[in-house]
């Protein structure tokens, strides 16, 4: 099983948590750095079985809407792969 660990602790701006993401998931350079990009790599390059989210809850609540369409965007993946050979699953821990 492979578990991406994605530690989000501290992040002040946008950037830096696409940065924290593109790192953890191991995506090239050339990530876009927007929800958009992050669907697109997860869907086709990203291999794990599950994801790890931590740090969230040391977040500003200006993030409040970024880390909600991570999450809808991590549960898309989630359904999409249910009834797949390679399911997928998240896990938000603090």
């Amino acid at each position: 099983m492979k578990i991406v660990e994605l530690d989000l602790t501290g992040c002040k701006y946008l950037a830096e948590i696409h940065e924290r993401i593109r790192v953890a998931f191991d995506f090239p350079e050339w990530y876009g750095k927007n929800w958009s990009a992050f669907w697109d790599l997860l869907w086709s390059e990203c291999d794990a079985d599950k994801v790890i989210i931590k740090g969230e809850n040391s977040l500003s609540g200006e993030f409040d809407n970024s880390l909600s369409k991570m999450h809808e965007i991590l549960e898309r993946n989630k359904k999409e792969r249910a009834n797949s050979d390679y399911p997928f699953d998240y896990e938000i821990v603090d």
